[in-house]
């Protein structure tokens, strides 16, 4: 193994003088041309600084012990370029001056620990994980990937040197060139704080850069449509047949409330028959929480419409599901062909259940949250909006009761 070119130099950091005129005075290792800097928790009065020597130019006590510290420092640091060559590890400035710190990571870059994780996740999908989670992990890593190479000019960083500046500064790129709205950005610094509770879990960094950061979702009230749209879109008929498609999957989720991932997986073992009526009772994907959910009527014709189309019959699946994204896109122009004008997505069909369907319908929101498999009734509150009219049912209660009381 080729050996390691190593210098230590000392400067005084002008920059950073304190009120009382002294300077701190810095280490500045280069190995192999890279360099590292620290300081090392000593200061001097610059003009006693020896610039061309690089140590102080006196004579006195604690110049004494200044320049004996500084020698200290030194050889600590060519004993652990030593032990570094012995072990057959690779020798970075970074790595000398984490000795100096008493720190020992063993070479661990964050997007190693990344890499391996998302490994794991992508084995574990279908079992602990759905493939949208497996997918937003690897997102976040191209763009913590993207982000260091933009800010730092470089493939990857140490553990040790993700601090609370890097996370501030990634929420800022993507932000501004990932152009992310805030929750979407929050989301991707969440699934990288995972990692970094995965390095101190295991004693990798010692310090947690989340420590004193704080996100904070914006509240995102999402469309949902009203009776006279939701009927709009029920009469309305396409003549592309993969418009008529997406619409019926859309009305579908409408009336029982599935979230994407949950119609797409649904399957006829998922029905069951309860006095006659046809009821969907499965497991949530995202939560794996149990919904039961009585068909409407809406929702059966369309379920016995596609029960002999080739697509459901070849995957054993109950109604022709395009993907998410392709979903979404068609469902910006049905919108426009049934003008209404607000940006549906499949997870709008959801609100629609909620609210216009059920709630608006005076069914209780503890029976709209154990259809919907939430785990609590707070999580359904940010899914069903008290509407007007039935603000407007529950006041005609009180109408004229104290109509008299009120003396002149």
């Amino acid at each position: 193994m080729k050996r390691a070119t190593f210098t230590v130099l000392y400067y005084i950091n002008r920059g950073k003088a304190q009120k009382n005129g002294l300077v701190p005075i810095y280490a500045r290792i280069t190995v192999n041309k890279q360099r590292a800097e620290f300081a090392i928790g000593r200061t001097v009065d610059p003009e006693e600084w020896n610039i061309e020597k690089g140590r102080l130019g006196s004579c006195t006590k604690s110049a004494k012990e200044i320049n004996s510290y500084l020698d200290f420092v030194k050889s600590n640091l060519l004993l652990k370029k030593r032990e570094l060559e012995e072990l057959g590890k690779p020798i970075t400035a970074h790595e000398l001056k984490n000795f100096h710190f008493g720190i020992d990571n063993d070479n661990k870059t964050i997007l190693q620990i990344f890499k391996d994780h998302n490994e794991k996740v992508v084995s574990l999908v279908g079992k602990d994980f759905a493939p949208g989670t497996a997918e937003r992990y690897k997102t976040c890593y191209k763009h913590t990937e993207d982000f260091i190479k933009f800010k730092y000019k470089r493939t990857d960083m140490f553990l040790y040197e993700i601090n609370p500046m890097f996370i501030s500064d990634f929420e800022y790129y993507l932000k501004t060139k990932r152009k992310c709205c805030n929750n979407t950005a929050i989301k991707y610094l969440k699934n990288l704080k995972k990692i970094i509770r995965i390095a101190l879990a295991n004693g990798w960094i010692k310090a947690d850069p989340y420590r004193n950061i704080k996100h904070r979702l914006d509240d995102v009230d999402l469309a949902y449509l009203t009776n006279e749209e939701l009927r709009i879109m029920m009469n309305k008929h396409f003549e592309i047949e993969r418009m008529q498609q997406v619409r019926d999957v859309y009305l579908f989720c409408c009336f029982t409330g599935l979230a994407f991932i949950d119609v797409k997986n649904l399957k006829y073992e998922d029905l069951e028959d309860k006095n006659g009526k046809p009821w969907i009772k499965k497991r949530r994907q995202k939560t794996k929480n149990w919904c039961s959910v009585p068909m409407l009527e809406p929702a059966v014709n369309l379920l016995n419409k596609y029960k002999e189309h080739p697509y459901c019959i070849a995957n054993g699946c109950v109604l022709p599901v395009y993907t998410n994204q392709k979903m979404n896109a068609y469902l910006k122009e049905i919108a426009d062909l049934c003008g209404i004008k607000k940006n549906l997505s499949t997870h709008t069909a959801r609100h629609t259940f909620a609210t216009t369907v059920t709630l608006s319908n005076q069914v209780s929101i503890e029976v709209v949250s154990k259809m919907l498999g939430h785990s609590s009734v707070n999580m359904t509150k940010k899914y069903a909006r008290v509407v007007d009219d039935l603000i407007n049912k529950d006041m005609q209660k009180i109408y004229g009761m104290y109509d008299q009381e009120l003396s002149n």
